[in-house]
């Protein structure tokens, strides 16, 4: 029988608690290597946008809206700091439909569209398409392409809040971390203190208005360890790529580690000198931006596995 973590309650819904990736927040769930679980998430809005109210009239009402919530920690048993945890991504159950936001003081343009207005559409979701009506009533069909924007263990030392991607995981909203993948993050706690939430349906590379299709979701995960195996960032492998993701202020910055940490990993286990992988970067690797919307930015190197084999 797979394992139902279910989402934490609303009314515990708590900045310092569920918006926080955190070694001081006590676990909901212990969970073994190489059990599936789902796990419910809120959308990034904990619930408070919905078909008839929009972000904007739940603020006016008062209502305090939690920030990014994720579920969590889950405690993961056999964890520990040097370890590398393993999640493999089998499944996320979409709901009908999704919302997105714009909002002043927020998004990839804010200082560039002045003109912007506190906005929320909601999008239908069905036959594996998501349908965004246009403010000219036209109704542009998009396909899904569900991922799990904000995802991670505990950082070393500190309380970071969920908006805020970094070497522990977080709000990266990378695509590829999406059902068939496999994330790589590094465990900093005892049992790494994982945690999940903010799913989109689909999302455009650079989240550049701030929002995606941002939906509550079932995520069917499966979790590993690589015991004393260490890494620095977090990674994604496909079928296909071996992926670096990084995150870092300005937006080169977080280039640069992505490639550098590409650079490692082909050296440490695909048997590549440091200095002829970063040649071959240069000839072979892609690279995508995830978001340039969260306090820090993040950024994808990606190489096709087929240039590992020996």
């Amino acid at each position: 029988m797979v394992k139902r973590i279910p989402k934490i309650p609303f009314e515990r819904l708590t900045p310092s608690g569920t918006s926080t990736l955190s070694p001081f927040n006590k676990p909901i769930a212990r969970v073994k290597p190489g059990e599936e679980v789902e796990i419910e998430t809120w959308d990034a809005f904990g619930g408070c946008v919905t078909e008839t109210q929009t972000r904007k009239q739940t603020l006016d009402k008062g209502v305090k809206v939690p920030v990014n919530p994720v579920t969590g920690p889950i405690h993961i048993e056999g964890a520990e700091p040097s370890d590398t945890l393993t999640v493999e991504i089998l499944d996320i159950d979409l709901p009908d439909h999704g919302a997105t936001t714009i909002s002043p003081g927020f998004g990839g343009l804010e200082g560039w569209l002045n003109f912007m207005t506190p906005r929320t559409k909601i999008s239908q979701i069905k036959a594996g398409k998501v349908f965004y009506k246009t403010d000219g009533g036209r109704v542009v069909e998009v396909p899904v392409d569900p991922f799990i924007g904000t995802i991670g263990n505990s950082p070393v030392y500190e309380a970071i809040n969920t908006l805020t991607p970094g070497p522990h995981g977080g709000n990266m909203d990378c695509p590829d971390i999406r059902p068939g993948n496999i994330l790589h993050l590094p465990v900093n706690q005892p049992g790494a203190l994982f945690g999940l939430g903010d799913v989109h349906a689909v999302q455009g590379d650079g989240e550049v208005g701030g929002s995606a299709i941002e939906v509550p979701a079932v995520v069917k995960l499966r979790f590993g360890l690589k015991k004393g195996y260490t890494i620095a960032w977090p990674r994604v492998e496909s079928p296909d790529e071996i992926m670096t993701v990084c995150s870092a202020k300005p937006l080169e910055d977080a280039a640069r580690l992505a490639y550098r940490e590409l650079v490692n990993w082909m050296a440490t286990d695909h048997g590549w000198q440091r200095d002829d992988a970063y040649m071959f970067l240069s000839i072979a690797a892609k690279a995508r931006i995830a978001q340039i919307v969260d306090p820090l930015y993040t950024v994808v190197a990606k190489l096709p596995k087929k240039y590992l084999k020996k």
